[in-house]
């Protein structure tokens, strides 16, 4: 992941030409640093375990039927730059994310920040760690609780459901559109709560695990396990499962 970032990515950061950037989807982009990151990456963790499926995100635009593959026996799912659109514009965050899943489940995940050499690593039932240090997720103190949410993807009737109900018990901050930074900001004491709308396996899988892992609660609106290769919309995570909870049942009120 060091190399990719250092050969693929950074020297493209700040410096890429409009013909470098590629709107794929609305508001969703890819640029030439995203494609030579997917192409390192791949090559070497195919070297690392021959035997496993390779699923990226930006294979998977080209051949949606290589989603499929995600609930393969060993399965390499990459993000080779969450957050393009920040990075498209110069500006942080983004990373680099990595899951290895087994049948569907996440049983390994490593998130890298670039700029700050950050990374945040876990696999199944061993902990979570940033760098060589195992952590605990803590929630901010705050009152009320800080919520990293978007209504950006939600429609209209989402929207106002937020709004009324969920936005008036919690203090609203931006989201970093970026789940490289996301997930570590619900662990480390900068966010409370946070909800997603769209959970693609290269922005979640790994998230979700080191989360967990460090005692927080990242799961499904109805509290069910997040899986690799389940294409459902909607996901909370949570600094604790106490906070977890109170905002599930907030959602399942509104």
């Amino acid at each position: 992941m060091r190399r990719a970032a250092r050969e693929a990515v950074m020297p493209h950061y700040r410096t890429l030409l409009d013909a470098q950037i590629v709107e794929k989807a609305p508001d969703d982009l890819v640029t030439v640093a995203d494609r030579k990151s997917e192409a390192m990456l791949s090559e070497g963790l195919a070297a690392i375990l021959p035997e496993a499926t390779i699923v990226g995100e930006e294979a998977a635009h080209a051949d949606p039927a290589i989603l499929d593959r995600l609930g393969d026996s060993l399965c390499w799912i990459i993000d080779p730059i969450d957050g393009t659109h920040n990075f498209a514009h110069g500006r942080p965050p983004f990373g680099i994310i990595i899951a290895l899943a087994e049948h569907g489940e996440t049983v390994a995940g490593w998130i890298y920040d670039p700029l700050n050499d950050r990374l945040c690593h876990a696999r199944r039932g061993g902990g979570a760690f940033v760098g060589e240090e195992r952590i605990a997720a803590r929630t901010t103190g705050e009152n009320p609780p800080v919520a990293a949410i978007s209504v950006m993807l939600m429609d209209e009737a989402q929207r106002h459901a937020m709004k009324r109900h969920i936005a008036p018990h919690y203090t609203l901050t931006d989201i970093p559109r970026c789940a490289a930074e996301q997930y570590p900001r619900l662990a480390l004491g900068i966010n409370d709560v946070s909800v997603f709308e769209r959970t693609l396996a290269w922005d979640h899988a790994a998230g979700v695990l080191w989360l967990n892992e460090a005692g927080g609660m990242a799961a499904r609106l109805d509290g069910s396990a997040y899986r690799v290769d389940d294409r459902r919309t909607g996901m909370i995570g949570a600094a604790s499962p106490a906070m977890f909870d109170a905002l599930a049942e907030r959602l399942n009120e509104a």
